[in-house]
């Protein structure tokens, strides 16, 4: 399965000393994700290859109890890569892998 979306991009408030960030996956299509049937994983999480701008990585997603919905980490290497910030709503292309 393979998902595109525009992101909201959020730093985590439980740790911000810590500067991790996440994207948002809207929640129409984290619903559809959990309808998928795939391999349980710790924490609820579905492998993913995820693509923004020229920067590709595989990582897993979770569901996050704040939101209700999935959120991708984005690693700094890839935040530099593509200018990301928390103003930023970058396009984002996920491949579900657990299917």
């Amino acid at each position: 399965m393979i998902i595109e979306f525009d992101a909201e991009v959020f730093r985590w408030d439980a740790r911000i000393e810590a500067s991790w960030f996440f994207a948002a996956v809207p929640a129409e299509l984290s619903a559809d994700i959990r309808e998928l049937p795939r391999p349980p994983r710790g924490f609820g999480a579905v492998r993913v290859r995820a693509r923004i701008g020229g920067s590709e990585w595989t990582t897993s997603m979770f569901p996050s109890a704040q939101r209700g919905d999935y959120v991708l980490p984005l690693k700094k290497a890839v935040r530099d890569a593509e200018g990301i910030t928390e103003a930023s709503t970058p396009w984002v292309r996920l491949e579900v892998l657990d299917l």
